[in-house]
């Protein structure tokens, strides 16, 4: 029987995960254990039935169609069980992060109480050392919300015969935005979306639905956009087999995603730019001794900017594992547009250009050295348009070769922020026909149809009139370390009095050799200084693990400037 991926325009989650176990019940799922050695195998069929009966006893702790219930456990069954019963319960589920992935103890209750507060939810299924944490942090009502994947078994389970009604437009779950920017937000995201999109992923890296051939190999967290939708429901809507490694286990040892590529013969999978970079630091040739990259046709690289350093690095290192360069597909997306906007569909390979100079009014890479290239991440995927809008007078859209601020309209576009009207207003525009122009804040230029990402909007620095991005300061800072990214760097601008807006930069340092540290920041202010022609107001090095990132790993630089601002930074002393 021929697989076809179910319409996005007349179908819901629920009715795909019923297509693909129907159609492709021996294909499924295997999750690793914490350690990466071991994992446990579900074909789609037994998923189906294990998301019936989680639907049950989701209706048995009060949880009802439209309700939102939040997850806060590690990537395992008992995770997925939840969030596939909730869909087909007719709830929405949003997904948190898990203990440990920001750090402190008291930072992550606190971040849940407040998701707590946002979306009202009827439950937050979670373990028992995050329960502690909010009642020790005495964030009683969103204790008072939680329930125990025990206690959630306890309830009874009668299986559901049919899913919840829902029609395609309804909100099937909420994405929170990674807050790299600011504070989060639930991003409302439609049942169509997500069968868009998933289908649209499918045909970026042109992997034929249903092929037995076709394995997705994942360590990301499915608490974020590219590991929830670009490989769970892409796997799962595509009638795909699907491995999952747990992130800190990933970071911990980075072999073990390439082992299980290996092992699995897996032919897809993504990651941000600072992964791909982490794999060429810390893998030595003893690690990867014995593997075999042959079969991997798609190694996607979005969520950040791409480095076309990485690239170039990562090709070359891997080439002797048979790691084909054509096979590294920059994309480029974001939640409010469920994930994939555009990407390299005709896996050419990363391709660079000069960045442009600015039209009228829009915000511009400097003319230094640091970025005289970016990174093509392709062209738009079905059925989506994109186009580069005027900063200086939104909605006039720009030629190609003229940099602005990057508007998208499409079927992927999600229904806005819960429970933020301003904040929707402001991201979605409205258009005749096609639905809104979604806002994405990011700075690019189009050529030949296809988009060069330069920078963000709101992380533009403004220094002596001179337009400025974060990232030519901190991929110059990385490059003087040796880190590329394993030790991460954050700019910002302060104001300084009479001086105006000055740039700082705080970055990570991995040693402990006190009397090499003056030495490091004058490599630093000079680089930039030749590259960019900017004097640093302050250079801050700091131990690994002080500068605050998203659980994707994205630098928060709002955070960072309000730690520095408020002297909670710890310098290191030479």
């Amino acid at each position: 029987m021929e697989f076809k991926i179910p319409d996005h325009r007349t179908a819901t989650l629920p009715e795909a995960l019923l297509n693909t176990a129907r159609c492709v019940p021996e294909r499924g799922i295997g999750i690793y254990d914490r350690r990466g050695q071991n994992a446990e195998w579900r074909n789609y069929s037994t998923i189906l039935k294990l998301a019936r009966h989680s639907a049950a006893r989701l209706a048995a702790a009060g949880i009802g169609p439209a309700d939102r219930v939040l997850l806060g456990l590690p990537t395992s069954w008992e995770l997925l069980e939840v969030y596939f019963g909730a869909l087909w319960g007719g709830a929405q589920p949003v997904l948190v992060a898990p203990p440990g992935a920001l750090g402190v103890a008291e930072t992550h209750a606190r971040r849940i109480a407040a998701q707590c507060e946002l979306l009202a939810p009827k439950r937050f299924v979670c373990d028992a050392a995050t329960r502690r944490e909010l009642e020790q942090c005495g964030l009683q009502e969103a204790a008072a919300l939680t329930l125990l994947p025990a206690e959630l078994a306890a309830l009874p389970a009668a299986p559901a015969a049919e899913p919840q009604r829902a029609r395609p437009e309804d909100v099937a779950f909420m994405q929170l935005t990674s807050g790299s920017t600011g504070r989060q937000r639930a991003v409302m995201i439609s049942h169509s979306a997500v069968l868009h999109n998933a289908a649209a992923i499918g045909r970026t890296v042109q992997a034929p639905p249903g092929a037995p051939e076709e394995r997705v190999v994942s360590w990301l967290p499915l608490n974020h956009d590219m590991g929830l939708v670009g490989c769970v429901f892409y796997a799962l809507v595509n009638g795909l087999d699907l491995w999952l490694l747990r992130p800190d286990a990933f970071l911990a040892r980075p072999k073990l995603w390439f082992q299980a590529l290996s092992a699995q013969r897996g032919t897809r999978a993504a990651a941000p730019n600072f992964a791909y970079q982490l794999c060429v630091e810390r893998l030595e040739a003893a690690d990867l001794a014995g593997l075999d990259l042959r079969s991997w046709k798609s190694a996607m690289s979005g969520a950040e900017m791409v480095h076309p350093g990485t690239c170039q690095a990562f090709c070359s290192k891997f080439a002797a594992l048979g790691f084909d360069p054509t096979s590294l597909v920059p994309c480029y997306g974001m939640a409010e547009a469920t994930l994939v906007i555009c990407g390299d569909q005709q896996h050419r390979g990363v391709r660079t250009a000069a960045s442009v100079g600015r039209s009228s009014g829009a915000p511009a890479l400097s003319g230094g050295a640091a970025l005289q290239e970016v990174v093509c991440v392709g062209a738009p995927v079905c059925d989506t348009e994109i186009r580069i809008s005027s900063p200086a007078a939104p909605g006039q859209f720009l030629p190609e070769q003229q940099s602005g601020e990057v508007w998208v309209q499409g079927p992927g576009i999600c229904a806005g922020y819960y429970g933020d009207a301003a904040a929707t207003a402001d991201t979605l525009v409205p258009a005749g026909g096609g639905g809104p122009w979604l806002r994405t804040g990011d700075l690019g230029f189009m050529q030949r149809g296809e988009l060069y990402i330069t920078g963000r909007l709101k992380d533009l620095l403004i220094i002596h009139g001179h337009n400025l991005m974060p990232h030519e300061l901190e991929w110059i800072a990385e490059g003087a370390s040796g880190g590329g990214g394993t030790e991460r760097c954050g700019a910002f601008s302060v104001l300084r009095g009479q001086e105006g807006e000055q740039a700082v930069l705080v970055l990570e340092v991995s040693g402990t050799d006190g009397a090499a540290l003056p030495a490091l920041e004058r490599e630093i202010r000079s680089r930039v200084g030749r590259a960019l022609g900017l004097p640093l107001s302050d250079v801050v090095l700091v131990k690994r693990g002080q500068i605050p990132k998203t659980t994707s790993g994205k630098v928060q630089r709002h955070e960072l400037r309000q730690r520095y601002l408020e002297g909670r930074l710890l310098r290191l002393q030479s």
